[in-house]
């Protein structure tokens, strides 16, 4: 039962340091485009800004869209690209 236990643990463990690995791409990313924002859905929607991802081997831009805040009282923090040693690296939007 130790060993699995413990197996148990350092598997989270990796899992949860994979989730904070970061790529870092050395081209910059493009200016962001601008986009007309359709009618919103309804009136607690918020518009969440498009991006440009990096697939691997160039950007790709992602359209913003609408979405429903997961509970009353939260803001969206829009995702952007941050300047590191060796290039750029993404950070996503989150709610706060």
């Amino acid at each position: 039962m130790k060993k699995f236990l413990l197996a148990a643990a350092a598997t989270a463990l990796l899992g949860a340091s994979a989730a904070f690995a970061q790529v870092v791409v050395r081209v910059a990313p493009p200016a962001p485009i601008v986009e007309r924002r359709p009618v919103a859905p309804g009136p607690r929607y918020v518009w969440t800004d498009g991006y440009h991802r990096w697939d691997g081997h160039h950007y790709v831009w992602v359209t913003g869209r609408w979405v429903m805040p997961p509970r009353a009282g939260v803001v969206w923090v829009p995702g952007h690209w941050d300047a590191r040693p060796g290039g750029w690296v993404w950070i996503g939007g989150h709610w706060r």
